[in-house]
Formats: structure tokens, sequence, C-alpha cells
């Protein structure tokens, strides 16, 4: 698995590097970091260092829309939560096996719901299930989308900040050592699932 996985990541790399040179590849990333909020397991941080690292002078606009994308499709998790958790939020949280999980975080969301919603955009942790949370839940909406953007605009940000500040090493880095880094990877995705379930 774990080569198959490698092998994926390199070759995703590749395609990523030459799609970041093209004009449809903000509307790719822009579809990848909306539709990861609300149910697609892969981050767009696959997409944006590549990105990134190939066009070092558009990083900002990158990150703006990696963010923005992101956010808007955390509403949509939001709305899934509140309008179709039965036909479509309860069968994406049971794939992640994450529904009593779940229900443990109702009780803490009216409390630390916006705590809840940056931690989730800033880290590993599948911030897809906490979106669809949000939505279950009520949570205010205002502060659902404030806590998004500051979380989600860090994250997405920094990266390309430092990308930008440290392009043409983190490139060779990058390339030279893509095959642990993608185990790493691989690693962070799975945990952040396994975390749900023993949270």
């Amino acid at each position: 698995m774990i080569k198959y996985f490698r092998n994926l990541v390199q070759k995703t790399y590749d395609i990523m590097l030459d799609l970041s040179a093209k004009d449809n590849a903000l509307l790719f990333l822009f579809i990848v970091a909306f539709v990861e909020s609300s149910f697609f397991p892969i981050p767009p941080d696959i997409m944006l260092i590549p990105m990134i690292l190939a066009t070092p002078n558009k990083a900002w606009r990158i990150a703006t829309t990696a963010t923005v994308a992101s956010v808007l499709g955390g509403y949509l998790g939001y709305g899934i939560g509140i309008f179709a958790f039965d036909l479509i939020a309860k069968p994406i949280l049971e794939f992640y096996s994450a529904m009593e999980q779940f229900h443990e975080f109702e009780n803490y969301y009216h409390e630390y719901g916006a705590w809840i919603v940056f931690g989730a955009g800033i880290t590993p942790f599948p911030y897809k299930i906490i979106t669809i949370a949000s939505g279950v839940v009520h949570l205010d909406p205002i502060i659902f989308g404030i806590a998004s953007v500051l979380a989600r605009g860090m994250r997405f940000f920094l990266v390309a900040w430092l990308l930008k500040k440290f392009g043409a090493p983190m490139k060779t880095f990058i390339e030279k050592h893509l095959g642990i880094l993608s185990v790493v990877f691989l690693i962070l995705l799975i945990g952040g699932f396994a975390l749900i379930k023993y949270l």
C-alpha cells in the first residue's frame, strides 16, 4: 500500500508541476479545495505545494484561491449537516467511522465550537467532519465562517510564505525526498482519521 501511495504521490506531484503553468490550474485547485471541505478525503496541499514551487510569483494568489474555496466548501459541509444529515452526512460520517465520536463532539460544540473549527482547520484532522458537525448543531454561521477563514488562511498562507521564501532549496528537498514525504503524508492522513476514533 505504501509503495502504491508513494507512486501515486510522485505522479500527482509531476502532474501538478505541469498543470501549475496552465491557465486552468487555479480552477482545478479551487475544485479540490472546495470538495475537500465537505467530503473529498485528499487535502488540497498536494496541489498547493507543487503549484507554488513551480510559480512562486503566484504564491499569494494560489493561497487565496485555496482559502476561499476551502471556506466555501466548508459551508457546503455546514449545509449538509443542517439539511441532509440522514441522506448525506450520516453515510459520510459512517464511511470515516466517526458517528460515535461525532455525537460526543456535539456536547462540546456550543461552548467550544469556534475553537474546534479553528483547530481542525489548521491541522491534519479531517476538516469535513467539523464542517458537517457545525451544521448539525447549528453553530453560528458567522462564527463558523470567521474561524474557517482564520484557520484555513493561516494554514495555506503559511505554506505559501515558506515555499516562496525557501522555494528553490525546498523544491530540491521535496523532489529528493518525495518518497519519504509521501509516507509521512500518508501517516498524517491516516492519523487524522484514527484520531477521530479515539477522541
